[in-house]
């Protein structure tokens, strides 16, 4: 899970890496693009007879990768997106806001895929301490995060969504989508997800994607169940 979420990164970067001319943004991606691969050759090495031997070190590498990705993507912003690292709880600001409520929705989507395909979603793989949340989620979501990640590169690179569509929240003070910000990021995270493209060997929608991998999740616990 973690292998294919490190995978989908650099595929975005490579996708939106601008020309050699635009420094330092594309040597910024370059060098993120060669970080994340470098994990991805330790995480096809690394052995161990149980997954929770080796599960601290799988986070710690990922998050450093992470905080490369997240770098490298800010290089693209426009001044009045600009951010310093991911915030979840509360955002600081708007691109993170987008981010949090983007993930937000894919949380639902694949977790309405585990559902229709038979899988109790509180039933984890990587992420066992999720303590009465629905772990299985969040183990399935890491490897389509890159595409809510890609909408919203798309959508503050082109400023499509104007200042004053972020609320400041009166709970935490942290940056909220006011009612605009939220039908145009909606929208554009739905449109995302209904383009048919190839995948592998069947062309389809993102989301039929998404509803196809958790039903060959559950055929594979069927299988492995009855061994």
């Amino acid at each position: 899970m973690i292998y294919e979420k490190l995978d989908a990164q650099v595929a975005l970067l490579l996708a939106v890496q601008p020309p050699k001319e635009v420094l330092p943004a594309h040597n910024l991606i370059k060098s993120a693009i060669n970080s994340i691969e470098d994990y991805k050759d330790k995480i096809r090495a690394i052995e161990a007879e149980h997954l929770s031997d080796i599960s601290p070190t799988l986070r710690g590498w990922e998050g450093a990768a992470s905080k490369r990705y997240f770098q490298s993507i800010a290089s693209l912003m426009p001044e009045r997106f600009s951010f310093e690292g991911r915030d979840r709880m509360p955002a600081k600001d708007p691109f993170n806001a987008m981010l949090n409520y983007a993930y937000g929705m894919l949380y639902s989507k694949v977790e309405g895929a585990l559902i229709k395909a038979g899988i109790d979603p509180y039933v984890g793989i990587f992420h066992r301490d999720e303590y009465n949340r629905p772990a299985l989620v969040y183990d399935m979501i890491e490897k389509y995060r890159a595409w809510m990640d890609y909408v919203v590169i798309q959508l503050t690179t082109q400023e499509a969504i104007p200042a004053e569509a972020f609320e400041i929240s009166p709970v935490n003070e942290g940056l909220l989508l006011g009612p605009l910000a939220k039908r145009i990021l909606i929208q554009s995270v739905n449109d995302y997800l209904g383009e048919v493209i190839p995948i592998g060997n069947r062309t389809v929608s993102r989301q039929s994607h998404i509803d196809l991998q958790m039903q060959a999740l559950a055929q594979f616990f069927t299988k492995t169940a009855s061994l």
